[in-house]
């Protein structure tokens, strides 16, 4: 086996977990930073599969944006539920 083969190995196992870790997250947070997780190890294995404009796409609005957006929302989620303004 070759070093790239077992890392595509690896790449493909982790992303598999850390799909299923996110569904079953048991708090909001941890799903969140999960996700975000995710959709950084999926830019990766587009930029293995030879595709960079994909993997740039999904490193900034998967990861980035969309983590953003979901970690305010969760803030204010919080905010809310604290009573706070």
């Amino acid at each position: 086996m070759t070093v790239g083969l077992v890392f595509d190995l690896l790449l493909a196992g982790t992303l598999l977990w850390s799909a299923w870790r996110t569904l079953a997250a048991p708090t909001p947070e941890r799903a969140v930073i999960l996700f975000i997780v995710f959709g950084l190890l999926m830019a990766l294995a587009w930029a293995r599969l030879s595709a960079p404009d994909i993997a740039l796409a999904e490193a900034a609005i998967g990861a980035g944006l969309t983590g953003a957006l979901l970690l305010d929302a969760l803030g204010t989620l919080r905010r809310r539920a604290g009573g706070g303004p």
